[in-house]
């Protein structure tokens, strides 16, 4: 169910908030993504320090985007403030969607010096070709991809007609050690941001 069998970590207790967008990158008809984000947004608020906001790429029809228009300027302001990321993508040929490819490449800066966290889902590999190709693209914009992922082979078998996972204790342990790491890495850039601008 996950790339690793991490350690368990808890539920993290700080006095440092931070924002988590998590960017849902399907947009076919009939996606299971929308099953795997809730299951997320709900564990996440498990951890009280993390706000979170989910940006469903759906909703923002990234290939619509102009520059200059109010759409873009919203989808632009919501990454620009979000502290660390996570990425929910299916695999489509051993890749993943263009529409999440092409939202990201709308922006540049927005991502600079921000933590990059993944959860695929898929086939028999659990969508994790997937994430390999993701690290590339976000490498080259200057972000830090963390890496621990959350993976789901044959993913429309683990979730009950509520949503719920049969087996949930090894995605748990997964989804808690992603959002550990990405709360070391979110904190600690956010810092050094503000200590000295990223020149890139």
């Amino acid at each position: 169910m996950s790339e690793h069998t991490p350690a368990t970590t808890t539920t993290t207790t700080t006095t440092h908030r931070y924002t988590l967008a998590v960017i849902i990158g399907s947009t076919r008809e009939g996606r299971f993504a929308p099953v795997i984000a809730n299951w997320f947004a709900q564990h996440v608020a498990t951890h009280t320090h993390i706000d979170l906001d989910v940006i469903d790429l759906d909703t923002v029809r990234p290939y619509e985007l102009r520059h200059g228009s109010k759409e873009f300027t919203a989808f632009s302001e919501r990454v620009e403030a979000a502290d660390a990321f996570v990425v929910l993508t299916p695999e489509y040929n051993h890749s993943f969607p263009a529409p999440l490819k092409h939202a990201i490449d709308m922006l540049n800066p927005q991502w600079h010096a921000k933590p990059v966290g993944f959860i695929s889902y898929g086939g028999i590999s659990g969508g994790l070709r997937a994430i390999e190709q993701l690290r590339l693209v976000f490498a080259e914009l200057h972000a830090t991809t963390v890496r621990e992922t959350v993976s789901f082979p044959l993913a429309w078998n683990l979730f009950d007609e509520e949503g719920r996972l049969h087996e949930p204790e090894a995605a748990t342990r997964a989804a808690d050690t992603l959002l550990g790491q990405l709360t070391w890495w979110a904190l600690a850039l956010r810092e050094a941001r503000t200590l000295r601008p990223y020149g890139a």
